[in-house]
């Protein structure tokens, strides 16, 4: 089972400095190592040029984001299974056996993302992906390990393989077949959520989605955009009701779009009380870029087969806002 193991960089030299002796170090014998270049005008590229010459090189033509950046650079690639992994990730021995035997025993399984922990704190769960991603019935997504921004101390309640919704763009593992029978990431996201759209997908069209406890890597996270950045706000808030407007089945869209939209006014008037309207601004933004792409968006649903069950709790925002619940197991 040929493996790839993508990186994708914009002018990420202090990343690679840190995170990539690590992947080179506990991976070079079982995948072949690729940066994806988004146009850097920093000394990234010639910096691992010089000091990992075993990683191969591709330069995309400019910075299309996540999406669009993973879309160009795979066109490149000749694996039967992709890596893709972010340039603040630190990997661990023997990280890679754990998945790649659980693609060979499953050939349903289409994707499948580690354990992910917190880089700067390694006993906590991190933000993007923690323990497996689901969303509930809004489409609002959260992890086990993490609720909103509640993040659980790991003690292995998570070292399993169990099926999952959505998997972490942080680490993400993907059939090469199954990615361009469904063309990729949807480039319009540019970043944020892109994974889970197409985790969706991939369970329309009948695959699985597992989570592999049994290997651990490290996120840093908010390396590109800090979780406070105005712009992440924007993205996460579109991008989710994207996800909704695309994926959603139609029994269901117009009391999912409809109650989104609401919710998401009362995040921006809370966003207010908390003095941080930039990020009430943030979401107008994301409804009025929202709204001029809804037309496409509509029609680019009645390509997409919306008949799998896709929420395992009602509402993650009344258990954790109203209710307090906390943990994945409280739900």
């Amino acid at each position: 089972m040929k493996t790839a193991i993508v990186i994708l960089n914009w002018n990420g030299k202090k990343l690679l400095e840190q995170f990539l002796p690590s992947i080179v170090a506990h991976s070079k014998d079982e995948a072949t190592i690729y940066l994806a270049d988004n146009a850097s005008t920093d000394e990234s590229v010639a910096f691992v040029k010089g000091e990992f010459p075993e990683v191969n090189i591709i330069k995309n033509k400019s910075n299309g984001g996540y999406a669009k950046g993973y879309n160009d650079a795979l066109q490149h690639i000749e694996a039967d299974i992709y890596c893709l992994i972010n340039s603040d990730v630190e990997v661990t021995k023997n990280w890679l056996p754990p998945i790649l035997n659980t693609f060979k025993k499953e050939p349903n399984t289409a994707i499948i993302q580690p354990k992910i922990l917190d880089f700067k704190d390694k006993s906590k769960f991190e933000y993007a992906g923690a323990g497996g991603g689901f969303i509930d019935f809004f489409g609002y997504p959260y992890c086990r390990g993490r609720i909103f921004n509640y993040l659980e101390t790991d003690e292995d309640q998570f070292n399993d393989i169990s099926p999952i919704f959505w998997a972490s763009g942080a680490c993400f593992f993907m059939r090469r077949d199954v990615f361009h029978k469904l063309q990729g990431f949807d480039e319009d996201y540019f970043a944020h959520q892109e994974e889970i759209d197409l985790s969706w997908r991939t369970q329309n069209m009948g695959y699985d989605i597992k989570y592999v406890g049994l290997s651990t890597v490290y996120h840093v996270g908010g390396a590109t955009l800090q979780e406070s950045h105005p712009q992440k706000t924007f993205l996460n808030f579109r991008n989710s009701l994207l996800n909704v407007v695309k994926n959603i089945p139609k029994r269901y869209f117009l009391l999912v779009v409809l109650s989104r939209l609401i919710l998401d006014g009362v995040a921006g008037v809370k966003f207010i009380v908390e003095f941080r309207p930039i990020h009430t601004w943030s979401i107008l933004r994301a409804h009025f870029s929202f709204y001029r792409m809804l037309p496409k968006y509509l029609k680019r649903r009645r390509t997409i087969k919306k008949d799998k069950a896709y929420f395992k709790h009602f509402s993650v925002v009344w258990n954790h806002f109203v209710l307090r619940k906390k943990k994945f197991h409280q739900l």
